[in-house]
């Protein structure tokens, strides 16, 4: 079963568990604010994805603003960015998708099918 990481008010997130659910496709939902994923976990995840570490931030949220992490992260090592994202889940993209042997950031309609296909 796939794990979809989703903060409840994010309308990415929805469009995302409302495609799941149109497609027939089971899930285990976890709330990235409450239950988001550790340091040890991300570094899985990240490996499993084949991105690139930074694809892992949530870009657009009110924190990495605050923070002014588009100015901080270019000079920050990947044990940094992963402490840091590990810290809180409102820094991590959403939805994040765990299948079996993929993970992905934010939704994407194709690529979503193409691995849960």
């Amino acid at each position: 079963m796939v794990k979809v990481y989703c903060y409840p008010k994010c309308t990415t997130c929805k469009k995302a568990l409302k495609w799941l659910d149109d497609n027939g496709i089971e899930y285990k939902l976890i709330d990235i604010k409450e239950d988001h994923p550790d340091e040890k976990t991300l570094r899985k995840y990240h490996k499993q994805s084949g991105l690139p570490l930074r694809k892992f931030f949530n870009t657009s949220g009110m924190l990495y603003r605050e923070l002014e992490l588009s100015k901080k992260l270019p000079d920050m090592s990947d044990d940094e960015m992963f402490k840091l994202l590990a810290s809180d889940g409102m820094l991590v993209k959403r939805p994040l998708l765990v299948a079996d042997k993929k993970v992905l950031t934010g939704f994407k309609e194709e690529a979503w099918r193409e691995v849960l296909g």
